[in-house]
């Protein structure tokens, strides 16, 4: 049976999860992992993780992001079009931005986006073979956190630190910061974190405080 979560190092090819043993269960694949007949294999080096309810992937540092279905990404406009911004996540491809994938989105209320502005976003449509499709509304419709985000200050980070700072219960290094200092911080799955505060003084003593510990 592979049915129980592994917390060991995997390597290519490596079977992870055994399908015949979770038949009333609605497994969800993230980064790092295909499915192989009745197994989950693994594409890449990294930990198999697992999120509720029954979404796995592969947690590696890899710098190059590789999209999946419910990542939520800090993605760059490169590029407008009549129906869609062009959008660099720091995938193999740029990704589309529909121009109506907003709260409340119409034809008379398209965004005004210019190159080079910083979107949060989620990624809902990804594979090999296609460009992934972005949104920046929830599940239910609304914006929640998605959209243009404004001011602040975005570095670049390995895409297995940005899966830890994301977990639950929340990270100790932004418990930390949180304690010393006031900001807003948003985390994309595809190695990006942006950073806000009140002044340029704060915006720049969370940066160094971070750099300090990662490095």
């Amino acid at each position: 049976m592979l049915t129980r979560l592994t917390v060991d190092a995997q390597v290519p090819g490596d079977a992870v999860l055994d399908l015949t043993e979770m038949t009333n269960q609605t497994i969800k694949l993230g980064a790092g992992l295909r499915q192989d007949c009745d197994t989950i294999q693994v594409t890449g080096a990294g930990r198999l993780r697992l999120s509720k309810p029954n979404k796995y992937w592969l947690e590696s540092s890899q710098k190059r992001y590789v999209p999946s279905v419910e990542d939520t990404v800090l993605g760059v406009v490169v590029d407008t079009k009549p129906d869609n911004f062009l959008v660099d996540i720091k995938g193999p491809n740029l990704a589309f931005l529909p121009v109506l994938a907003f709260e409340g989105g119409t034809r008379r209320n398209i965004p005004k986006f210019e190159i080079g502005t910083l979107i949060y976003a989620r990624v809902v449509k990804a594979n090999s073979i296609m460009n992934p499709e972005l949104s920046c509304v929830d599940a239910t419709g609304k914006a929640a956190e998605f959209g243009q985000l404004k001011d602040g200050y975005m570095f670049d980070t390995s895409t297995g630190l940005s899966r830890m700072l994301l977990s639950s219960p929340t990270c100790p290094v932004l418990e930390a910061l949180g304690k010393k200092l006031s900001f807003e911080i948003a985390v994309g799955l595809n190695g990006r974190v942006w950073v806000n505060a009140p002044s340029p003084k704060s915006i720049g003593e969370t940066v160094l405080m971070w750099m300090l510990w990662h490095y």
